[in-house]
């Protein structure tokens, strides 16, 4: 009996997928994107472009300079950026999802006032925010460079704070198209980026080595040709800003001192969940940078950064959190299963594609200097499942105004990461270097699946 039901409830889901396929490839055809579900579609498209540029991009510009610096002078960069990146994370706080979640609903309801004043108030906050780090990235580079990791990589830290408070702008400006649902113009700025990018920091790079400069100052002028990317990338993107987004043309309300406190409430939850995430993503490199050589930091970042490109093929997951912050009840609940079932059979898919062919791609990709990082590849690609399905899960469970589960549940998979990453990392370091770097994959992969999986239990 139980079976029979079972078999009545998959086809049913079966012709309900059929017919949501022919609805898609009618509005495609006739291109008419009105209503929540054209909504969906043209933004995913947006979206899907976005991620497959900026994926490919960073990938096509992580091969470059890999193949530049070769894996020593990469792990060094590699570093750094961890570094600078764990930093900006303090300047954002939770105010992106925050920004989203609240200007989003109130132009929704097509209150652009409102949706300006929320806007106008999380800006300041976050233009606060990336003053004061930047202040302390300066402050720390010496100590975290010489002491911590004792490597050459001061002068890029202190460059980090140019790149970190350019980066924030530039993050800050998408944020407004995205809570208004734009996601054509994100796009043309990732194209502007990526091009500006994969033009401006190899050609530094080829002058850095032709006059043989310093390990040193070679990943400091690095660092510094990105900062200046971003800041190219601020002035694009905030002159169509002007042009584009009408709610930025109304004047806004003042907020009273209740709603003041209600997104301060939401922007400290979220905190907890931004810095957890950040520590989530790269306490692994952090510690790596403090027990083993730039060489095998090198190896390790290759890999993730494979990892990372090939995941451009799943990007339901960012596409979606202005539209869950709309929607309510079953419709809400539809739409995350379908996300859910459609991202996991590409996930699936990548994955199993890439443990089979990772030594083949690792060496057409980055060359023969690289092929120490195959089996560490085909540990990381099991973040293919993980990652995609796991954004979706979080994006969810805060569209529905429950951040608080998210925050719990990372804080606990980051000490459950610090832990295990140390564990691993110095227990395996007694054998060799190569070791301690597979002993981070395997505490990466645990925490990041006990997290998927808790988050599983409590949408269950």
């Amino acid at each position: 009996m139980k079976g029979k039901r079972k078999k009545l409830r998959l086809l049913k889901e079966g012709k309900e997928l059929e017919k949501e396929m022919k609805e898609t490839l009618t509005i495609l055809r006739k291109r008419n994107f009105k209503g929540y579900k054209g909504l969906v579609i043209k933004n995913t498209i947006y979206q899907f472009l976005t991620n497959i540029t900026g994926k490919l991009g960073s990938l096509v510009f992580t091969i470059i300079i890999a193949r530049l610096l070769l894996p020593e002078l990469f792990g060094l960069y590699s570093l750094a950026l961890s570094t600078i990146i764990l930093f900006a994370a303090f300047t954002d706080l939770g105010i992106g999802s925050t920004f989203i979640r609240f200007v989003s609903k109130a132009l929704g309801r097509n209150k652009k006032r409102e949706a300006k004043s929320y806007a106008m108030y999380l800006t300041k906050i976050k233009i606060f925010l990336t003053l004061v780090t930047a202040i302390a990235l300066i402050l720390t580079a010496r100590f975290i460079a010489n002491s911590y990791y004792n490597k050459p990589i001061f002068l890029a830290l202190v460059a980090g704070s140019l790149y970190l408070s350019f980066t924030s702008l530039s993050n800050l400006i998408t944020l407004f198209f995205h809570s208004a649902n734009n996601f054509r113009w994100p796009f043309f700025r990732e194209i502007f980026f990526q091009i500006s990018r994969l033009v401006i920091v190899p050609l530094t790079i080829l002058l850095a080595l032709k006059f043989d400069l310093s390990k040193q100052l070679i990943v400091f002028s690095i660092i510094l040709a990105l900062a200046f990317t971003y800041f190219l990338t601020v002035l694009f993107i905030s002159s169509i800003a002007k042009k584009k987004l009408d709610f930025l043309k109304v004047k806004p309300l003042r907020l009273r001192k209740k709603e003041r406190k209600r997104i301060n409430r939401f922007i400290i939850t979220l905190s907890v969940t931004v810095l957890s995430g950040i520590f989530f993503g790269y306490i692994d490199m952090i510690m790596l940078g403090h027990f083993v050589d730039a060489e095998f930091i090198g190896y390790y970042k290759a890999a993730f950064a494979l990892v990372g490109g090939i995941s451009a093929l799943v990007p339901f997951s960012a596409v979606l959190f202005p539209l869950f912050s709309r929607l309510k009840g079953k419709e809400l609940e539809k739409s995350l299963a379908k996300s859910l079932r459609i991202t996991l059979l590409f996930s699936s898919i990548i994955m199993i594609l890439v443990v089979l062919f990772a030594s083949p791609i690792t060496e057409i990709v980055y060359g023969t200097n690289y092929l120490s990082s195959v089996p560490l590849l085909r540990l990381l690609s099991l973040l293919l499942i993980s990652l995609p399905l796991t954004s979706l899960l979080s994006s969810y469970f805060i569209a529905r105004g429950k951040p608080e589960i998210v925050a719990k549940l990372l804080v606990i998979s980051t000490i459950l990461n610090v832990v295990l990453n140390y564990v691993f990392i110095a227990w395996l370091i007694h054998y060799s270097q190569f070791l301690a770097v597979v002993g981070a994959c395997i505490a990466t992969l645990l925490s990041r699946y006990f997290y998927f999986i808790s988050l599983i239990a409590k949408k269950s």
